[in-house]
């Protein structure tokens, strides 16, 4: 499954990407589908700047899904790789439920456009039913459907209002 977002957030391209790199737990607070984030790991090298973040989701689980992984779902680590040189960001997810069987990674092109910033993401999710383990073939394909069908819907909408945060964020702390 392929991951398509674009934000427009009217603000400078630089204010908008050390918006989204360096001030994550003060977002939280514009981010209703996110319990926390705790920060395992920070650090600069070549240019670049690595984080290692876990997040707790909240939100309804659909039962089907609840009942195979219980709440592992809601959870999962983000491994970032920001380069300001070219205002972008790399990120790959990595599940708390099925770890080895999901992959969802991509890139983030913070774009300016007239004064604005087109926030451009790409990535891919897939699950592959046969690294599923402890259930039987058949089900297991049902499962890896489930899980990449929750995913699907909950990635998009939750990039758009990361943007919508931003954007309120930046618009409070301007207008203050």
């Amino acid at each position: 499954m392929l991951i398509n977002a674009d934000v427009s957030i009217p603000f400078s391209r630089s204010l908008v990407y050390l918006t989204y790199r360096d001030k994550l737990m003060e977002l939280l607070p514009y981010m209703p589908n996110v319990r926390s984030v705790e920060v395992q790991s920070r650090y600069e090298e070549n240019q670049q700047i690595y984080c290692v973040n876990l997040w707790h989701g909240g939100g309804n689980i659909p039962l089907t899904v609840r009942t195979v992984i219980g709440e592992a779902l809601m959870s999962w680590i983000e491994y970032n790789t920001w380069n300001e040189s070219d205002f972008t960001l790399e990120w790959r997810i990595e599940t708390k439920a099925f770890t080895e069987a999901v992959f969802c990674a991509g890139k983030n092109r913070f774009l300016e456009e007239n004064g604005t910033t087109i926030i451009q993401t790409r990535g891919e999710l897939k699950i592959d039913p046969q690294k599923i383990h402890g259930l039987s073939g058949p089900l297991k394909g049902k499962v890896a459907h489930a899980v990449e069908n929750f995913l699907g819907k909950k990635i998009v909408p939750n990039l758009v209002q990361m943007g919508k945060g931003v954007h309120h964020y930046l618009d409070k702390r301007t207008h203050n």
